[in-house]
C-alpha cells in the first residue's frame, strides 16, 4: 500500500487565494473548504487508500515560546482562520483521518505520521503531499517521499539533494543559516541558498564544521566571511535549526490501518447540503462503493 498524509494548511491557504468566494446556507466563508474536500476526494477517487491530513488548529506553536519573531495569525485574514476548524470537522466527516495541531504544527504531525507509517513492511511508499521545504528533512530513499500535487513533482532523496545541494538530514542546519522567511527566522547573514549548499555538501551538520575558516574545504568561497558570521551568530543559527527540525514522536496513529479511508459518515451528508455542495456526498459514496 502507499500511505499519502497531506499538508491541510497548505492546501486550505493556497484554495482560499485560488478560489473565488463561497458561503454556506449560513453565510459562512466556505470555498477553501470545499476545495480542499475536493482536492482529497479525488486523491481517494484516483487509488488512494490511506490518507491523513494535518492542519495548524491554532497557528501558534511551541516555536513560537523558542523564538519571539517565530509565524503567527497576526495578518492571516479572519475569513481564512474560521475555515480550519469547519475543514477539520467536514474532513472527519468525510472518513478522514485529521490531526489538528495545537501546541505542535501540522508539520511535526507529518514528520510523525511519515515515520511511522515508514516502519510498516506493508507500506511501499509513504508520499508526504506538500510543496513545503521542511518536509524535505523527512525523505528517505525513495521510501519516505514528498509530493508537489500542484506541480506534479516527486521529490525522493535524489530530488532533494538536486534542488538544494544538500542531504535530508541537513535540510535543519540548511534553513538554520540560509532562514525562512515564511516561518519568520532570518538565517545567518551573508549565508546564502549556493554557500550554504556548498559548505553543507562537505559538512552534514553545523557542528562539523571547522572553526578555523583555513581548514575549510578550498571549494568553498568566501570561506573567511561565512566562518566569521556563522560563529559570532553561533546561538542563533543553533536556535534556528532548532525550530526547523520537525518532530517525529507525536502520537498521531496506532496502525497504518487507521489510516484506511472507508467512506464517509452518515452526517457527511449533512455537512455537504449546509455547504451547498450535494455532488461532494454523492461523490464521496461513489468512491466507498467502487473501495469496496
Amino acid at each position: 500500500m502507499d500511505v499519502h498524509l497531506i499538508d491541510g494548511t497548505y492546501e486550505l491557504f493556497r484554495d482560499f487565494f485560488a478560489l473565488p468566494s463561497a458561503v454556506d446556507v449560513n453565510g459562512q466563508e466556505i470555498a477553501a473548504v470545499r476545495g480542499v474536500l475536493t482536492s482529497v476526494l479525488s486523491m481517494i477517487e484516483r487509488g488512494a487508500t490511506h490518507v491523513g491530513v494535518a492542519t495548524d488548529h491554532v497557528v501558534e506553536s511551541f516555536r513560537n515560546d523558542l523564538y519571539a519573531g517565530y509565524k503567527t495569525s497576526d495578518g492571516v485574514p479572519p475569513e481564512l482562520l474560521s475555515q480550519f476548524s469547519i475543514l477539520e470537522e467536514t474532513l472527519q466527516t468525510m472518513g478522514v483521518l485529521v490531526w489538528p495541531m495545537v501546541y505542535f504544527e501540522a508539520d511535526d504531525a507529518l514528520a510523525s505520521a511519515a515515520v511511522k507509517a515508514a516502519q510498516d513492511e506493508a507500506v511501499r511508499q509513504v508520499l508526504i503531499c506538500t510543496p513545503d521545504k521542511d518536509l524535505s528533512q523527512c525523505v528517505v530513499g525513495t521510501r519516505i517521499v514528498q509530493l508537489d500535487r500542484r506541480r506534479d513533482i516527486l521529490r525522493d532523496e535524489a530530488g532533494v539533494i538536486a534542488k538544494f545541494g544538500v542531504g535530508p538530514k541537513s535540510i535543519p542546519d540548511y534553513l538554520a543559516v540560509v532562514g525562512d522567511s515564511a516561518d519568520g527566522y532570518p538565517g545567518v547573514s551573508g549565508w546564502g541558498v549556493k554557500a550554504a549548499a556548498l559548505t553543507l555538501s562537505q559538512y552534514a551538520r553545523l557542528e562539523d564544521i571547522p572553526k578555523n575558516w583555513k581548514e575549510w574545504h578550498p571549494s568553498i568561497r568566501k570561506a573567511r566571511v561565512l566562518s566569521e558570521s556563522l560563529f559570532n551568530s553561533w546561538d542563533n543559527a543553533v536556535l534556528f535549526r532548532t525550530l526547523a527540525t520537525l518532530r517525529l514522536d507525536l502520537p498521531v496513529f496506532e496502525t497504518v490501518e487507521d489510516l484506511r479511508w472507508r467512506g464517509p459518515r452518515p452526517e457527511f451528508e449533512e455537512e455537504c447540503r449546509r455547504m451547498q455542495a450535494p455532488d461532494l456526498f454523492a461523490r464521496a459514496q461513489s468512491a466507498a462503493a467502487n473501495a469496496r
